[in-house]
């Protein structure tokens, strides 16, 4: 009985360990499947689609279930739609100009950022006079210059490759500005995501069947993302997946990097709290550099490396200041029994 609670313990460290792994896996397989001239906007409308199939079974036999739908929901799950749309495509822009291990290290902005949002439209509250407040406000500013550091200065190689890859060479861009546009594609995705984290804790509240809202968020962006490449993409060959790294970058992403990540998210957010699952984030970016030097025969530079350590250094000062401020309230809690529950700091979904 000892041995299978211990074990049971640990499935939600397992499970987070494999939504990173497969989260890095998935931005290498698509920046490999890009080199073989797979469209980032069609794309995004394949695996999205494939993601709405997959959800449309829960929504058809579940539907008794669910709290009725209204017109200002369905708005709602239309913006939360058009957000990740737009994100989706501007990410794999941003992963195709730069690199999977500058995206994994920035990617950790998702929490600073909506934790900025969230003190902006007073989700979350911020007392300048505790070392808590200030931990996170300090953590914040450094881990944003990290990521500016790592977008502005690339560096030497510190780590190469054998036969280093010249994959989407741009012929009006020299690499080092392919590079600082990546980085800041990702970083305005990173900022697009922390508005869509502070607009679904909204609507989670108000319609509290989150299968029901990830299944409206796939079904919006596949519509969203078809108008864009028809705009967009001219070229009707890019709607043909010609190789098999194509086919897999679809899958994958729509089976693990939409489904399999927000199911265990969401499992270890309610099992673990956002704390817990924040902490695992960091772990993307020495699977990204074993997987991009392996793999796509990248090298590592020196300015990923120095800004990805700001960037822990900050992220990490920021889930300290939130784990202080969360046991500070649980403690309130405990000397006060008859007050009623207060919200958790908003630090989720990364």
């Amino acid at each position: 009985m000892g041995l299978s609670s211990y074990l049971w313990s640990a499935v939600p460290f397992v499970a987070m360990i494999t939504v990173e792994c497969t989260d890095v896996g998935i931005s290498v397989i698509s920046k490999a499947a890009l080199s073989k001239g797979m469209s980032n906007v069609v794309s995004v409308v394949y695996y999205n689609a494939l993601g709405t199939l997959i959800l449309l079974p829960y929504f058809i036999f579940c539907r008794n279930k669910q709290a009725p739908l209204t017109l200002s929901l369905l708005w709602r799950f239309f913006l939360l739609g058009l957000i990740g749309s737009s994100g989706q495509m501007v990410y794999l822009t941003g992963v195709k100009f730069s690199s999977p291990t500058l995206s994994s290290a920035l990617v950790n902005l998702i929490p600073i950022f909506t934790f900025l949002l969230a003190v902006i439209f007073r989700m979350e509250k911020l007392e300048i006079t505790r070392s808590s407040s200030q931990a996170k406000v300090l953590g914040a500013i450094v881990a944003v210059t990290g990521a500016i550091l790592a977008t502005l200065y690339k560096g030497p190689p510190v780590l190469m490759n054998s036969s280093p890859s010249n994959l989407l060479q741009h012929p009006l861009l020299s690499q080092k500005s392919r590079w600082i546009i990546g980085g800041f594609l990702i970083i305005l995705v990173c900022l697009s995501s922390a508005t869509w984290n502070v607009l679904q804790a909204a609507t989670v509240k108000e319609y509290p069947d989150k299968m029901t809202i990830v299944f409206f968020f796939t079904f919006f962006i596949t519509i969203q993302s078809l108008v864009f490449s028809v705009i967009l993409e001219r070229n009707p060959s890019a709607w043909t997946l010609k190789s098999t790294e194509e086919v897999a970058a679809i899958l994958c992403t729509a089976i693990f990097g939409s489904l399999y990540r927000i199911a265990i998210h969401t499992w270890c957010l309610q099992k673990k709290g956002p704390v817990y699952v924040a902490m695992f984030k960091p772990l993307g970016i020495p699977v990204a550099v074993l997987l991009t030097v392996t793999f796509l025969g990248e090298s590592l530079f020196l300015g990923s490396v120095i800004g990805s350590v700001i960037i822990l250094l900050g992220f990490y000062t920021v889930i300290w200041g939130q784990a202080e401020e969360k046991n500070t309230v649980l403690d309130h809690e405990a000397s006060r029994p008859e007050s009623s529950d207060t919200n958790a700091p908003l630090l989720h979904n990364i």
